[in-house]
């Protein structure tokens, strides 16, 4: 039975400004710049100031300007009568090109750097050497699927059979497994060297055999021996197995393991100036000690100052004044549609960045001690929460700034988020940060006697000893996100 009865309830629903807004405080500030572009490409009534507009430059001042940014510009009459293009060919050839350019900037002028990358990538570093090669175009095919299938760290991802299968199937080419060997050594001997490896143990002995090739020492056949018959054995450095499987003294191994330790274990990763586009942190926010002040500043090279079209305000003024039937109807609504998304946008991009400032003020203000001197000791306990409760906002708005930021700072660039941790009490009852174990661990196990690393245990003790009551498991955790080993594996042989 169908009945009618009054129900009240209380929704929150997120406007599709506040939607906006929440995605536009996710993303990095060398993402900015493509959102930017992304929404001028999209709403026409959207446009942006480029730096060389000498129209704007040199307009005079509008009463109105101040309104600029929410869209109620009014367009600027331009009469062409006012140039004359005689005027501008006439003397062409009497007055200097320097005497045509102005420098009229100050030092309270914002100074924006772009960084940008040159170089070309990996593969095509490989591919120009493989056209080197005297090779048949049977080959050469050959070899081009095979540097496509080498990973940015320089190592073959796909086994021989595999590839002869992927030649038959994906390119048409009958390949048999020797021509696919037979071509994999040509690309073993590019650079860098250990290139076209297929496992950690065969990259390392590519790069012995190209030294053995122009130098001879017991140091580096006994370094091959090593690699080629016990490269488990000197992973998990079972050292004494080792010495007593080829009979050789301590000293002799020495000598070998400091030839594999000049080896590259990632060639690929060398070529950062020639052959791969170099991938640069752009810090969002920049940090100044300036006479025991802190100073902090936003990156907005890549903000550009956006306004509404003069166009398509003036044409919905028109519109508005004039007139409407069916079309102009249409054509007013779809242009306020459009003026209006561009007025969220730029409310969005202004609102973005008032709101990364204000947080990341607060993280300064908070963390002060840490950014006046870069010691991580001085690193307070600090949660999402401490830093809403400032700012009063919420804390998945604090998370999204801090996701995925950088901030530069005089001891170094680092992300928004490590600034971040959790706290523990120290036996005298004082709170400290979590990251300032981590770094007095780091300290411990820098400072061990490397022929007898510390265990878990014994670094446990070492902390509590200082004052830092925690667990082993805890230990072996903090230990494991620092990407620090177990005491064996970090174990070194005594020089003589």
């Amino acid at each position: 039975m169908l009945r009618q009865r009054l129900q009240q309830k209380l929704l929150q629903k997120l406007s599709p400004q506040q939607i906006l807004l929440m995605k536009l405080l996710q993303i990095p500030a060398n993402e900015l710049e493509q959102r930017v572009k992304q929404e001028i490409e999209e709403n026409p009534a959207l446009e942006a100031d480029a730096l060389d507009n000498h129209e704007e430059e040199f307009a005079p001042a509008d009463k109105d300007d101040s309104e600029g940014t929410s869209g109620s510009v009014e367009p600027v009459d331009e009469s062409p009568d006012d140039f004359d293009m005689e005027d501008y060919y006439k003397g062409e050839d009497e007055i200097p090109e320097y005497k045509l350019q102005s420098n009229n900037y100050s030092r309270d002028n914002e100074h924006k750097e772009i960084p940008f990358s040159t170089g070309i990538s990996f593969p095509e570093f490989l591919k120009q050497q493989l056209g080197l090669q005297h090779l048949d175009e049977h080959k050469r095919q050959i070899g081009l699927y095979i540097i496509g299938n080498i990973d940015a760290s320089g190592y073959l991802q796909r086994s021989v059979d595999a590839i002869v299968d992927d030649l038959a199937f994906m390119q048409n080419i009958t390949a048999k497994k020797e021509d696919v060997e037979e071509v994999l050594a040509v690309i073993q001997e590019f650079d860098p060297p250990g290139v076209g490896g297929r496992n950690l143990q065969e990259c390392l002995l590519i790069q012995l055999r190209r030294k053995m090739k122009t130098e001879a020492s017991e140091s580096l056949e006994l370094a091959y021996r090593i690699l080629k018959r016990y490269f488990n054995e000197f992973t998990k450095k079972h050292y004494e197995k080792i010495m007593k499987r080829m009979d050789i003294d301590e000293e002799q191994l020495k000598e070998a393991i400091d030839v594999i330790l000049t080896l590259n274990p990632k060639p690929g990763n060398s070529l950062v100036e020639t052959s791969r586009n170099n991938q640069y942190i752009i810090p969002d926010f920049t940090i100044n000690n300036t006479n025991g002040e802190l100073e902090l500043t936003m990156n907005s090279w890549n903000t550009p100052e956006l306004r509404v079209s003069r166009t398509y305000a003036g044409m919905m003024q028109d519109l508005a004044n004039g007139k409407r039937g069916k079309a102009e109807k249409e054509a007013f609504s779809f242009i306020k549609k459009k003026i209006d998304s561009a007025k969220w946008f730029i409310e969005a991009v202004r609102q973005r960045q008032n709101t990364l400032y204000i947080t990341m003020k607060a993280i300064m203000d908070y963390q002060r001690d840490y950014f006046l001197t870069g010691d991580e000791t001085k690193l307070r306990p600090m949660i999402l929460k401490n830093i809403a409760d400032i700012v009063g906002m919420d804390i998945s708005t604090v998370s999204r700034v801090a996701n995925s930021k950088y901030v530069q700072t005089p001891f170094g660039t680092f992300l928004l988020k490590s600034f971040f941790s959790e706290s523990m009490h120290k036996e005298d009852g004082e709170e400290v940060s979590t990251r300032e174990v981590k770094t007095i661990l780091k300290d411990l196990i820098e400072e061990e006697d490397k022929n007898k690393p510390l265990t878990d245990e014994q670094l446990m003790n070492a902390l509590k000893d200082k004052g830092y009551p925690i667990a082993r498991r805890t230990v072996a955790k903090y230990r494991e996100q620092l990407g620090i080993p177990v005491a064996r594996l970090r174990k070194e042989l005594k020089v003589k």
